[in-house]
């Protein structure tokens, strides 16, 4: 007993306006990492269109928000938005998808030292990228809806 509360006092609890908000910086954070991995390779593409890989990626960014990570958002909000207690900082996703992150980063990191040529590959970081930053709006105006709630 006494072990389970000394347990549960090193756990980083926050409330859910700080998980909401964590969720929508990872998502930022992510985001501007795929871009810039996008960025480094532009130069290295010689007689390319930068603005049309940078338009087709901006295109992709609008579809993988829609239909994709709007959807991943909500679920996460619909999950967390309940919450009455504080919670531990990592519950900001849930267990689950810790898997699909790490099986995600696993195939980024495969695609991007595979064959697949650099151009399409940036198009594909762009888009992603995009729509990650794009659905992280969400997170974060429902964090500053609830932050203007509380004062």
């Amino acid at each position: 007993m006494l072990m389970m509360r000394t347990l549960n006092k090193l756990k980083p609890a926050v409330d859910k306006r700080a998980l909401i908000l964590i969720a929508g910086f990872i998502w930022i954070g992510s985001g501007i990492m795929l871009l810039c991995i996008s960025y480094s390779w532009l130069p290295q593409l010689k007689d390319t269109n930068y603005l049309a890989i940078i338009g087709m990626g901006f295109i992709l960014s609008l579809l993988i928000h829609h239909f994709g990570f709007l959807k991943i958002v909500d679920k996460n909000l619909k999950r967390i938005l309940p919450f009455e207690e504080k919670q531990c900082i990592f519950s900001f996703i849930s267990w689950k998808n810790y898997v699909n992150i790490a099986v995600m980063a696993a195939m980024g990191i495969f695609v991007r030292h595979s064959s697949i040529p650099k151009m399409y590959l940036s198009i594909i970081y762009t888009g992603i990228g995009l729509a990650l930053i794009l659905s992280s709006i969400r997170y974060l105006r429902i964090s500053f809806c609830h932050f203007r709630k509380s004062t």
